[in-house]
């Protein structure tokens, strides 16, 4: 088959789906990945995977997104795709209306997480619902990552239960193996970092902004600071000035903590600088089924998460790391504190989420799963043996 992977930013499908659409090459599809342009691109082409560009934005832009539906409709029409599956709101709002209009027959949607249940209010979640609703009318089959999002999808008649389908969420296990980073490389990188041997280092993987729970780290900093001179905080993620709760440069001086945290921006090593830490939190508001934990856990680190969807599949509270209200700050340096104190309970804890993350979290079953449900829809839809191509597709499958 020829299959299109579609999201709004190449970042997307660098770092959510690559792997998964390399897999889906090696069953023996033609593979293209479709986002705007951006410095990823190179990397996904070295990956295998062909790029095509089409102008997309994740902000709403109404004019400008009419331009991309409209540009987007003309290639995949084409280029003639068997299947299109679309990720992340904007990529599925547009992607699956563009796969509509060009006579895709086969179009597939990922739920990476619904936004709106737990921190929106009521007429901001009606608009958010009916979004998700438009996204998915006319999409064929629709993957959910966390297994929470299927009953809300139903309920509010997001898609039709027939159409959903769990898949988890997983990670590359052999990347994130802590037998590949002895000390003396551990050691190396908290040096490079200014970080001594007896600092205990926490450390955060997520974008600059404000729902990733970092204004409750930072004043979680502050009063640690206070009470503990081993402890170091490293915040990795790049700044995202585009976004309203968007956090700027000079924040670690706002806080006071400028000397015992540093911002280290977007990051490419993150198996080498998890090796550095001790402890991982991230006490976001909102998540769908987050990467950076299961990378931590995996690891071998005890993770600090904030009781929400997303978290609650990752973190096994009291086994794996510490479950804490959303925006509780003090929740979260009572936390961190316990941690700090208890190097055995570190590594307990860190030994369970290791045990966890090779348990749940192997992104190959994943893939397998979607492979599968692939080959089921093109027989279903296209009436023929999985893996035929477009060009022998039945006519009223023709665009």
């Amino acid at each position: 088959m020829k299959i299109a992977h579609v999201t709004t930013v190449d970042t997307s499908l660098r770092y959510l789906l690559l792997h998964q659409m390399q897999a889906i090459k090696e069953q023996g599809h033609e593979v293209y990945g479709i986002s705007a342009e951006g410095e990823d691109v190179p990397v996904i082409e070295a990956g295998g995977i062909h790029h095509l560009a089409v102008p997309m934005t994740r902000a709403m832009r109404p004019l400008a997104d009419l331009r991309s539906l409209i540009a987007l409709t003309r290639v995949l029409r084409r280029e003639k795709f068997d299947l299109v599956h679309t990720h992340t709101p904007k990529g599925g709002l547009i992607g699956q209306y563009a796969a509509l209009f060009a006579r895709v027959p086969v179009r597939v949607h990922t739920i990476h997480g619904l936004y709106f249940p737990g921190h929106v209010g009521p007429s901001v979640r009606k608009i958010f619902v009916l979004l998700e609703r438009i996204t998915m009318l006319f999409s064929q089959h629709n993957f959910s990552q966390n297994p929470e999002d299927i009953p809300v999808a139903i309920r509010e008649k997001i898609s039709a239960a027939e159409k959903l389908e769990l898949i988890g969420n997983g990670i590359d296990i052999s990347a994130f193996d802590p037998a590949k980073f002895p000390p003396e490389k551990r050691i190396a990188m908290r040096k490079s970092l200014g970080l001594a041997a007896d600092h205990v280092v926490i450390g955060m993987v997520a974008r600059l902004v404000t729902e990733k729970g970092y204004r409750e780290m930072f004043e979680a900093a502050r009063t640690i600071k206070a009470q503990d001179p081993n402890a170091r905080f490293i915040f990795i993620g790049g700044f995202e000035p585009d976004k309203p709760d968007a956090l700027k440069p000079g924040v670690l001086e706002e806080y006071g903590i400028a000397d015992i945290a540093q911002l280290l921006g977007h990051r490419t090593d993150i198996p080498d600088l998890l090796a550095a830490m001790d402890i991982f939190a991230l006490p976001s508001y909102r998540e769908g089924f987050p990467r950076s934990p299961m990378e931590a856990s995996a690891m071998g680190l005890p993770c600090i998460m904030t009781d929400i969807r997303g978290g609650r599949q990752v973190v096994e509270d009291g086994v794996t790391g510490i479950m804490v209200p959303a925006k509780d700050a003090k929740a979260l340096t009572d936390a961190l504190l316990t941690l700090l104190g208890d190097a055995d309970k570190r590594a307990r804890m860190g030994k369970a989420a290791r045990e966890k993350a090779l348990r749940e979290f192997d992104e190959q079953v994943v893939f397998r799963t979607i492979c599968k449900r692939y080959e089921v829809l093109v027989r279903e839809l296209l009436g023929e043996a999985s893996g035929t191509s477009r060009s022998h597709a039945s006519p009223q499958a023709t665009p």
